[in-house]
């Protein structure tokens, strides 16, 4: 077995991982930090892969795995992915937006994955191939715990998918770090809401940062369905919002600190996506 590959189409490199043995490459940005002083075992560099490229838009959204996150800023894409937008413009500063992936960064499955929350606020799957032939996940099925996916190993994740249905209303994204920029998240959330007649009609909010993996938010959810918008954000209880989190202590904030702070976050994002 070589020590690197770059096959040319996904067929040669599904090829490639049925052999077994490979650690994959899309973007770098994760597994170079993360193998600190050297890379050991053979390299499967995705990042020749036309079929992982692109957003196309057609019975809701696709987003190539290989899509990097400067990419989607600049996208032309619906106010409800403003969220998801928002959230690639605040992953790391301009260069790692350039050279990272949206697929990369769910397969490191960081519990701090600023572009979770977003699309859990969208209801997206997740598009996985392998030699014996693709399947579809939902995110939430995906991702199983810290640095933990339900990836097999010799799938590769393709896609994102994005139902039609959710890419009505518009979103937010709220992300609090020791400062401004080019830092790891302490709390996130996102939401996506959609209005009629003064009313909430559909609510979907999501918190990452304090859990395992980043949560949808479902009784929440339910208590801002019908209310009018100016009292929208009074119907998010802070205790409700804790209650839906797991989060721990670390050298960045305490489990006291990111419940208080997660349903500040959550707020926020819900008055500006409803602004």
């Amino acid at each position: 077995m070589p020590d690197y590959a770059r096959p040319e189409s996904l067929p040669q490199a599904l090829r490639l991982m049925s052999q077994g043995g490979w650690r994959v490459l899309a973007g770098g940005t994760d597994l170079y930090p993360g193998a600190r002083a050297s890379l050991s075992g053979p390299m499967l560099d995705l990042g020749g892969l036309e079929e992982l490229r692109g957003i196309r838009m057609g019975q809701g959204l696709r987003i190539g795995a290989g899509v990097t996150w400067a990419e989607i800023v600049a996208a032309d894409l619906p106010p409800a992915c403003r969220a998801l937008q928002q959230a690639a413009g605040l992953v790391g500063g301009r260069q790692i937006q350039n050279a990272g992936t949206i697929g990369g960064n769910l397969c490191n499955a960081s519990p701090a994955a600023d572009g979770v929350p977003p699309l859990l606020a969208l209801g997206a799957e997740v598009e996985l191939a392998a030699p014996s032939g693709p399947r579809r996940l939902a995110l939430g099925d995906f991702l199983l715990g810290p640095r933990r996916t339900a990836l097999g190993p010799d799938e590769v994740l393709t896609a994102i998918l994005i139902p039609e249905a959710a890419l009505s209303g518009r979103s937010a994204f709220v992300k609090l770090g020791a400062r401004a920029h080019l830092v790891i998240s302490i709390a996130m959330a996102a939401a996506r809401l959609e209005v009629a007649a003064g009313r909430v009609t559909e609510a979907a909010l999501a918190v990452g940062s304090c859990s395992p993996v980043a949560v949808r938010l479902p009784g929440i959810e339910a208590a801002l369905l019908g209310a009018p918008v100016a009292e929208a954000v009074a119907r998010i209880r802070a205790e409700d919002v804790a209650a839906a989190l797991s989060p721990l202590d670390d050298v960045r904030a305490t489990a006291e600190y990111r419940r208080a702070a997660a349903a500040e976050l959550v707020r926020r994002a819900v008055a500006e996506a409803l602004a």
